[in-house]
C-alpha cells in the first residue's frame, strides 16, 4: 500500500480500546456498525476514530472477515477528504468497491457491506463527472446497494443520507423527468431521505453538509439560506473523533469562500 498523507489532529481527541468502547455507540449512529469482538477490529477503528486512516485500513485487512468494514471505512474517508491525486482517488474508491462486493459473498447479511460499495462506487461517479457516472451505469447500482442497506438496517443514517444524494444528484444533473424515467429518482423521496438521516443522526458536520448540498440541488435557490445555516451549524459542531474534525474543518473553508 502507497504511504498515504498524514492527517493531523488539532482537536486532541485520543481514543484507546476503553474510551472507544465507551463512547461507541455515539460515533456510530452513522453507520448502525456494531461493537467488535475481535480485538484487532477494535484495534483497527481506534487508529479510525483518532484519524490514522492507513494504519486503520491496514490493521482492517490484515484482521480480515469484519476487519474490511474498518478499512473500507478509512479508505473511502481518506480519498473523499485528503487524496488529492486524481487517479489515486478513483484508484482507492475502486479498491473500496471490489473489496466491499467480495465482502458481500461472505457476509452476505452485513449491511455495511452493501454501503461501503454504493458509498465508494458513488464517489468514483462524482469523481469521473455524475453525468457520466450515470450513463456507465454505477447509478443503478449504487441505488440498489443503499435501498439493501437500508431494508436490512433501517437506522443506517449515511445510508439514508447517501440515499437522499443519490437523488438528487441524479435530478441536478439531468432533470426531473428524465432523473426520473431512467433512474427512479424523486424530489419528494429525497426531501424524505435527508429529513431521515438527520433524525438518525442530527449532529455530524459533514451530514449536515451534505444535507445542506442536497436541498440546493432539489430546490434551488428557495433552500440557500437553510443550506447556509446548516453549513454554520456544520462548522460549530462538537468535534467527537477525528471524521468531525474534518467535518468541521470543510464547513468552516466553504463559510469563507
Amino acid at each position: 500500500m502507497a504511504l498515504w498523507s498524514h492527517f493531523t489532529s488539532a482537536s486532541g481527541i485520543r481514543f484507546d480500546a476503553t474510551s472507544l468502547v465507551a463512547s461507541w455507540t455515539r460515533l456510530h449512529r452513522c453507520d448502525s456498525e456494531p461493537l467488535p469482538t475481535n480485538a484487532d477490529v477494535l484495534q483497527a477503528w481506534v487508529y479510525f476514530h483518532n484519524g490514522d486512516f492507513q494504519r486503520a485500513a491496514e490493521t482492517g485487512l490484515k484482521a480480515g472477515d469484519d476487519g474490511v468494514t474498518v478499512a473500507n471505512k478509512a479508505t473511502s474517508v481518506y480519498a473523499r477528504y485528503l487524496e488529492t491525486r486524481a487517479q489515486a482517488k478513483l484508484d482507492l474508491f475502486l479498491e473500496v468497491a471490489a473489496r466491499a462486493q467480495a465482502q458481500q459473498a461472505r457476509q452476505a447479511n452485513n449491511p455495511n457491506a452493501y454501503f461501503w460499495q454504493a458509498y465508494a462506487l458513488g464517489h468514483y461517479g462524482q469523481c469521473i463527472s455524475i453525468a457520466k457516472g450515470l450513463a456507465d451505469g454505477v447509478g443503478h447500482k449504487v441505488k440498489a446497494a443503499l435501498e439493501r442497506t437500508i431494508a436490512m438496517c433501517p437506522t443506517h443514517a449515511d445510508a439514508h443520507l447517501a440515499l437522499a444524494c443519490f437523488h438528487a444528484e441524479a435530478i441536478d444533473k439531468v432533470g426531473l423527468l428524465i432523473a426520473g424515467m431512467t433512474y427512479g429518482a424523486k424530489k419528494e423521496t429525497g426531501l424524505t431521505l435527508f429529513r431521515q438521516a438527520m433524525a438518525l443522526n442530527p449532529d455530524s458536520p459533514l451530514s449536515l453538509m451534505d444535507c445542506a448540498d442536497g436541498l440546493v440541488m432539489l430546490e434551488g435557490e428557495d433552500r440557500i439560506a437553510e443550506a447556509t445555516a446548516l453549513y454554520e451549524r456544520a462548522a460549530s459542531c462538537r468535534v467527537l473523533d477525528a471524521l468531525d474534525e474534518l467535518g468541521v474543518m470543510a464547513a468552516k473553508l466553504e463559510l469563507q469562500d
